[in-house]
């Protein structure tokens, strides 16, 4: 393999003058191991930094440095490998900022579920009478649209879902078989015990770095 011990003696080998040695060598080879290890060592590390300097490639430790230097504290590895670290970071740093889009496919990315997204300002969130077939929705009261206000402009209401859960481990549900007073696996449950990677300081967190800064996005987190 290039590169290594084996490679490294032959390359030294190879630019000795030909005819001094025979073609059996063995105490040659004994003296020139020694500096081989030591070459192919070096090869190695020099391979190892160069993979370190690219996001891409990088590995370790060397992809949480790579996070906060380009993200500060917000952006954690929390039990992600490297390669799905490694494009999760990538994702983020060319990912949009700045729009409705944006606000939504973060959210998305982060928690697996769409957010509701509601402009005030907005006559395709807030529909219109005799809209609908006209470019926008129609309006009817708590089926469609809602109420708009142009006194609310650069801001929107967010709706963003926490990502589902499976439970909590070894406890058992409501009306499910299994506990009993004092005994079985069931006990007075809180939301921290089935708090996932995603906190909601992730989510608000998440929100604000991708919303302009002149702009208010009111957000609210539900199941």
């Amino acid at each position: 393999m290039v590169g290594d011990q084996s490679d490294i003696l032959a390359r030294l080998k190879a630019v000795l003058p030909a005819g001094w040695f025979s073609d059996a060598t063995p105490v040659l080879d004994a003296i020139l191991s020694g500096p081989a290890w030591g070459w192919s060592w070096v090869y190695n590390a020099l391979q190892y930094v160069k993979s370190q300097t690219r996001i891409a490639t990088a590995t370790g430790v060397w992809l949480d440095v790579a996070a906060v230097d380009f993200f500060g504290a917000r952006i954690v590895r929390k039990g992600r490998s490297d390669a799905t670290f490694s494009a999760y970071i990538r994702r983020e740093v060319l990912r949009d900022r700045g729009t409705r889009a944006a606000v939504a496919a973060i959210l998305t990315d982060l928690t697996g579920r769409p957010p509701a997204i509601f402009e005030p300002s907005r006559p395709a969130d807030t529909g219109a009478w005799g809209g609908q077939g006209q470019g926008t929705m129609g309006l009817g009261y708590g089926a469609a649209g809602g109420w708009g206000s142009l006194s609310l402009p650069f801001q929107a209401f967010v709706t963003a879902y926490r990502p589902r859960r499976s439970g909590i481990a070894q406890v058992t549900g409501w009306c499910a078989i299994g506990g009993g007073y004092r005994t079985g696996s069931i006990e007075y449950a809180s939301l921290a015990m089935t708090q996932g990677p995603v906190t909601d300081a992730d989510i608000y967190a998440s929100v604000a770095s991708v919303m302009p800064v002149a702009a208010i996005a009111w957000t609210r987190i539900s199941n």
